[in-house]
């Protein structure tokens, strides 16, 4: 039993790496040459998000950072600045995972908004400080409007495709099997 719990954990990790290396593939590729490009969401987030809200136990902290600072070195961000910001995102919205099984989808929607609306205003503060060239503050908050409203539909292909869901109140280990 314990063996199954733990390649189980394991394929669900891996999937999760294959996913963010999928996102993070799609997003480099020229897709839109020239200038003018409008910001999409950030669908990394956002599944890093859904799958830290329905399995905690099974993206583990270094795992997503690994996974996020490998995104800012590819991505040419300040490396680290967005990988800890969404460490503490992450963190305060896991601390929450164990409520947000009687949450509605609106009620976990909204702290997720929040959450990731602090995030984007932080790492904005912070590269104003240090006075690194950012985007516009209308392509930024374009791009957290688009983050938020995506994020009902990446909950919903993660249960269908993946099987994430909550954990219920019968679940002993978090993946489904008792314990």
């Amino acid at each position: 039993m314990a063996e199954n719990l733990a390649r189980t954990r394991w394929q669900y990790r891996a999937l999760f790496v294959c996913i963010a290396a999928a996102i993070v593939f799609v997003q480099l590729l020229p897709l839109h040459p020239g200038p003018g490009r409008m910001p999409g969401p950030d669908v990394l987030l956002l599944v890093a998000i859904s799958w830290v809200l329905r399995r905690p136990d099974v993206v583990p902290v270094p795992l997503i950072a690994a996974v996020f600072l490998m995104a800012d070195i590819l991505f040419m961000r300040p490396p680290g600045l967005w990988t800890a910001l969404v460490v503490l995102g992450l963190e305060f919205l896991r601390s929450r995972s164990g409520a947000t099984r009687d949450w509605s989808l609106l009620i976990e929607w909204l702290v997720v908004a929040a959450t990731v609306a602090v995030m984007f205003v932080a790492n904005a503060l912070v590269l104003f400080v240090f006075m690194v060239d950012q985007p516009g503050l209308g392509l930024t908050l374009i791009q957290l409007l688009g983050t938020i409203l995506v994020y009902p539909i990446v909950v919903a292909l993660a249960a269908r495709a993946f099987g994430l869901r909550r954990p219920i109140s019968g679940d002993g280990d978090g993946i489904g099997a008792r314990s």
